[in-house]
């Protein structure tokens, strides 16, 4: 199958490669029940020694930087109580956690999550963090730039793969909520 972004050779629906993502990605995108097919969300196998932005476009196309997003977690704290919520914000760009993340999670401090507790709660790999099979009360938080494109390549779960989805298929996810410059 060709894909819609990059010159990946091995494009293939999610749902065909789950043995290839961690079971919270894998168990989402088996239940997946938004309004785009899930034969839209594909997977393409690429190293994990590249996962990172600026790495992964040397090596697979500067062209991927304006329709890639990267998923962060940050830990919002009010009151001794901790939000955590995923942002996903274009990868040329950086989530604004002191500004309008913090607003939006009505916090009075926001920022990354510890990396180990992200991981532990996740079962996600640094470095491959995707909004697809987070837990189910976390708040998606998804620039509109991102849920506006016909196609952006996130991570997979893992550092090893990428999915290809709908911009609009970020934006149905459980909890998501598209909020403009989230970036």
């Amino acid at each position: 199958m060709r894909s819609p972004l990059g010159t990946f050779d091995d494009a293939a629906p999610a749902s065909d490669r789950l043995a290839d993502l961690p079971a919270p990605v894998a168990d989402a995108v088996r239940d997946w029940r938004g309004d785009v097919p899930v034969e839209q969300l594909l997977y393409v196998d690429t190293e994990p020694e590249w996962a990172d932005t600026a790495t992964f476009v040397e090596h697979y196309g500067a062209e991927l930087l304006a329709t890639s997003a990267n998923c962060v977690v940050v830990a919002g704290k009010r009151g001794g109580e901790t939000t955590l919520a995923a942002c996903v914000v274009p990868s040329a760009a950086r989530a604004d956690v002191n500004g309008a993340v913090r607003r939006r999670l009505g916090a009075r401090k926001a920022s990354f999550a510890p990396v180990d507790t992200v991981i532990g709660l996740t079962g996600m790999e640094h470095g491959g963090i995707t909004p697809i099979g987070l837990p189910a009360d976390w708040p998606v938080l998804v620039d509109s730039a991102v849920a506006d494109l016909p196609y952006v390549l996130i991570g997979s779960g893992r550092r090893r793969g990428k999915l290809i989805v709908p911009g609009k298929a970020l934006a149905e996810l459980p909890g998501a909520v598209v909020v403009d410059a989230l970036a």
